[in-house]
């Protein structure tokens, strides 16, 4: 068989430098491009990020291309608090890799391009902020029927918000394209959301053994996260969605989801929506189960996973 083809829309910061490398250690995916968007940090950092993290993995021969530095709509969000100013933590790099070497080519091109010339063969998976696939569905409203599948890492199922008190960050970052793209969007949706990360942590003590391998990448790791890790064992979120009792990297369970299916154990279908108004509510991710919205293509919301597996994943990611 072949490749699995993937695409990787990202912002990075240090959730999606995790998701990248576990992507580019897995033998049976071929990642045929990387686009930027806003979102952790600033476009210019994500982009450098994104360069960094490649470098480390000594695959700089993956295409990195600039995207959208705000969304369509409102003002720029960032996490800066959580991720580091620069996204990865504020661990300076002096042997960073320079921004003239991403494509020329923008992001929003090339993700078109690229699904043109792999019809029916990529998976695109977002990790972050969705203005880069919104602008790409409206520049060729057919590139959906074009994908084999979209993997979202945004979105929440039960109001529990991260940035809002309603509202996941990569759907408060830009309600209007996370709108756009679940309504358009008619190919094979799969979504991580906000909640679903969070009651599929690992235990910090897994942490502390995927970061003690004696690797380039896990001392990498080791040094861009420090900072998010100490935020987020101080952290405390709703009842059982306590951050602090456990390792949550959101983005790198949707990257995994579209490496191995298997993964996956419990998911549930239903045709989703955003909410563009509201003082509180806005960004906040609708499941209609009362089959009132006009649209009716079903995402398939993940549940559960395999965590053995996915830690498995997670310690190849920085062999």
């Amino acid at each position: 068989m072949g490749k699995i083809k993937l695409v990787l829309d990202v912002d990075t910061g240090v959730d999606d430098a995790q998701g990248i490398m576990l992507a580019l250690a897995a033998p049976n995916v071929q990642v045929l491009g990387i686009t930027c968007t806003h979102g952790n940090t600033a476009l210019e950092n994500s982009c450098r990020n994104t360069l960094r993290v490649l470098q480390v993995c000594k695959r700089q021969d993956i295409p990195v291309y600039r995207g959208s530095a705000e969304p369509l709509l409102g003002r720029v969000f960032n996490a800066s608090d959580y991720h580091g100013k620069d996204g990865l933590g504020d661990a300076p790099d002096p042997k960073a890799p320079g921004l003239d070497q991403l494509q020329a080519e923008g992001a929003v091109e090339a993700l078109v391009r690229l699904v043109k010339e792999n019809p029916g063969e990529v998976k695109l998976v977002a990790t972050g902020p969705l203005t880069n696939l919104a602008l790409a569905v409206k520049l060729d409203p057919s590139l959906p029927e074009k994908l084999k599948g979209l993997y979202i890492m945004g979105g929440n199922t039960e109001s529990r918000g991260n940035t809002t008190v309603c509202g996941e960050f990569n759907f408060v970052a830009d309600p209007e394209s996370a709108f756009i793209v679940l309504t358009r969007f008619r190919c094979p949706t799969f979504i991580a959301s906000w909640e679903f990360s969070c009651r599929n942590k690992l235990p910090w003590s897994f942490c502390d053994k995927w970061l003690a391998q004696d690797t380039e990448k896990a001392r990498f790791m080791g040094r861009i996260y420090s900072h998010t890790m100490e935020i987020a064992k101080s952290m405390r979120y709703q009842s059982e969605l306590v951050a602090g009792s456990g390792f949550v990297s959101c983005d790198s369970y949707i990257i995994a989801a579209a490496i191995d299916s298997t993964i996956l154990t419990e998911t549930e279908d239903v045709v989703v929506s955003v909410e563009l108004e509201g003082q509180y509510t806005k960004g906040m991710m609708v499941l209609d189960y009362m089959d009132m919205l006009t649209h009716k293509h079903k995402a398939t919301i993940m549940k559960n996973v395999d965590l053995k597996k996915f830690k498995v994943m997670m310690m190849n990611a920085l062999k």
